[in-house]
């Protein structure tokens, strides 16, 4: 009878021991815990902040160029001259950026490949001969890469006629399968025809008096001219649509994505920020490059609009 006795007074001795032991516990874990966490506070707002910055993405600069002709005559908003063009891309390389076009903000949208440091597109729009004459041997000149963006029309207006002429004509199919077979030249749509201003339609913009089905049905038919010409002369579609002008009406950009184009290009004048939402491959900004402005001026101006500097 004692033993049991003296057994339940241990027992009874062992969980008051036992309770005392766990209150205890809990609040040596809970100072732990708090010391903890204020210990690594800081690391803590350091990982948010390194994750809002790669949330915000990569800027991207695109120049916006069109004719290259040396005869200061013809110079202008839309033509500028070979040496501009060649100072503008040294003057790239020596501030560390690397030329990128629109395969690689696909390649890093949708297939994780990473983009340089630094990127920045050049452009050139309408596919001008003397995009073949001067650009395209000082892109190889500085290991550098372009997109052309041409008007089918000309583009098989030129290659019937066979001719070639830098101060008015327009690319041809033999020479567009020269440069991109050099990897140096990326060529894009900008419509077979309606880079044109006249007949109530500007651009690619809608009609005032016609409908939203007859409007999809005119530039639908007219872009994937151009698709289809590119397919049987390349082997291959464009992945990105120009906007002649920049001009576009509300339902455009639907139509160009249900098009299949996974980028477009625009005329706004604002940096890009890339990431890995698809959406932000549309209406790229872009700078026009005009004659008479130096490389310094041109991409100060540029980069005053960006977190980079030049």
């Amino acid at each position: 009878m004692k033993i049991g006795l003296l057994l339940n007074q241990g027992e009874i001795v062992m969980y008051v021991n036992l309770k005392i032991s766990v209150r205890y516990l809990s609040i040596i874990l809970m100072a732990g815990l708090l010391t903890l966490s204020i210990i690594m506070l800081p690391a803590t707002e350091n990982k948010t902040i390194a994750a809002d910055k790669r949330i915000d993405g990569i800027e991207l600069p695109v120049i916006m160029y069109h004719s290259i002709l040396k005869d200061k005559n013809l110079q202008g908003k839309y033509v500028v001259s070979p040496d501009e063009l060649e100072s503008d891309v040294k003057y790239l390389t020596e501030h560390g950026y690397t030329t990128v076009v629109i395969k690689d903000l696909t390649d890093y949208v949708y297939g994780g490949k990473p983009l340089p440091q630094k990127p920045i597109m050049l452009t050139f729009d309408d596919g001008y001969y003397n995009n073949y004459t001067y650009a395209f041997d000082i892109m190889k000149k500085y290991n550098c890469k372009a997109v052309i963006s041409i008007i089918g029309r000309y583009t098989d207006k030129f290659s019937e006629k066979n001719e070639e002429n830098p101060n008015y004509g327009h690319l041809t199919w033999n020479r567009i399968r020269e440069m991109t077979s050099s990897g140096f030249i990326e060529i894009q749509n900008h419509t077979y025809n309606m880079h044109e201003t006249d007949g109530g339609r500007f651009g690619v913009k809608k009609k005032h008096s016609e409908s939203q089905e007859a409007y999809k049905q005119a530039i639908t038919a007219d872009i994937m001219k151009l698709e289809s010409r590119m397919t049987q002369e390349l082997g291959f579609g464009s992945t990105a649509f120009t906007y002649p002008f920049g001009a576009l009406s509300e339902g455009t950009p639907q139509i160009i994505k249900d098009l299949g184009f996974k980028a477009s290009l625009s005329c706004e004048e604002k940096i890009n920020v890339i990431t890995k939402d698809a959406g932000c491959l549309y209406e790229l900004g872009r700078f026009i490059r005009v004659n008479g402005e130096t490389s310094e001026e041109l991409f100060s101006k540029m980069m005053s609009r960006s977190g980079q500097t030049a």
